[in-house]
């Protein structure tokens, strides 16, 4: 495919996320969207009425057979994403495909596997790590401002939206696992402990608590929740030289960087410790503008032309599906850690 001119972008899937897609990669340099495909007539003829220069289907095949399309965007339940990114990539299309990549590690693989012998490539809307709030704190954190990691704590909770085909864990984990994936480059937590309740019922569990323990002291803890009276999106990154606090529901202060800690000088005496608290500045750096899901379809047409790498591509939404999985597992025997699966595997892959 010679993308030296604009490359023609299909959306798959016109409901809640489609049309952030349409709207954001008709915004992006160097594509053009030229179809919107759901099998839902009256979605079809809101995105006829909405965008009336893209041609409009409710037949994936019009999308397949269709040798001007370059990329096919799934925006789909994830019970669809695996057949329909092998249909696409057998059919000579790049695949991006929305959060999580699929609901099992073996159909990631497959997809990631189909994709390198198809010559293809593979992007994972994992949209959190474009925002301008995590890649500064990736730039704040790979500079070494905040030191040599301790741990990550997020609490991501709010009233809704219930998901009908999925966990709390499937819905709201995904985020976090993707911008921990991001900051430390691939590398993968050792086990998954995750405890969670379904009230009133329900099938699928509403809250949960997970916990990533790593290969060394660093742990990430993660609390999601669909029952909250509050919205909160708030993460602590935390290392032995600084500390930084992510707020996303705040408007202008979004990261904030405290030059606070705690030294600790051991001693002979076993009970005995010489602890002493550091409280320095606080730091509100600038943050870059822009809408993530825009600045995504950059780097996806930037990587098609061979001009950038993906910043999340097959490689990496496999690996958070494989976290995914085992949290899931210890969801389901009451908290017991579980292995990840395939923690090496693929690792190492993310932009330097």
């Amino acid at each position: 495919m010679d993308f030296r001119g604009n490359f023609k972008v299909a959306i798959v899937g016109y409901g809640y996320w489609g049309p952030n897609l349409v709207r954001n990669f008709t915004a992006a340099e160097g594509a053009v969207v030229s179809h919107v495909c759901d099998l839902n007539a009256e979605r079809v003829k809101k995105a006829a009425s909405t965008f009336p220069a893209v041609a409009v289907t409710q037949s994936l095949e019009d999308v397949l057979s269709d040798p001007t399309v370059d990329l096919i965007a799934v925006a789909t339940p994830v019970s669809t994403h695996h057949k329909l990114a092998l249909l696409a990539l057998k059919a000579g299309k790049h695949v991006m495909v929305e959060k999580p990549l699929t609901s099992s590690a073996k159909l990631a693989r497959d997809i990631v596997a189909t994709a390198e012998r198809c010559k293809r490539q593979v992007f994972v809307d994992h949209t959190f790590i474009f925002t301008p709030a995590v890649q500064k704190m990736r730039e704040i954190y790979k500079r070494g401002d905040l030191g040599r990691l301790l741990y990550y704590d997020s609490m991501r909770v709010n009233l809704g939206l219930f998901q009908h085909d999925v966990n709390v864990v499937w819905d709201l984990v995904p985020h976090d696992v993707a911008i921990l994936d991001f900051l430390l480059d691939g590398r993968m937590p050792v086990s998954a402990s995750c405890t969670g309740v379904a009230h009133f019922g329900a099938q699928h569990a509403d809250l949960a608590y997970l916990t990533l323990k790593y290969d060394d002291d660093f742990v990430a803890h993660i609390n999601v929740n669909w029952l909250a009276p509050v919205k909160v999106r708030q993460i602590l990154l935390c290392g032995d030289r600084r500390m930084l606090v992510y707020d996303d529901n705040s408007a202008s202060e979004k990261i904030k960087l405290y030059d606070s800690g705690v030294n600790i000088e051991r001693t002979e005496d076993v009970y005995q410790a010489l602890v002493q608290y550091r409280i320095g500045d606080i730091l509100v750096p600038r943050l870059d503008t822009g809408e993530a899901l825009e600045i995504e379809a950059g780097n996806i047409v930037a990587a098609l032309r061979g001009t950038a790498r993906p910043v999340c591509d097959g490689h990496a939404g496999a690996r958070v599906v494989s976290v995914l999985e085992a949290a899931d597992a210890s969801l389901g025997l009451g908290g017991e850690p579980v292995s990840i699966e395939g923690q090496r595997a693929g690792a190492n892959t993310r932009i330097a």
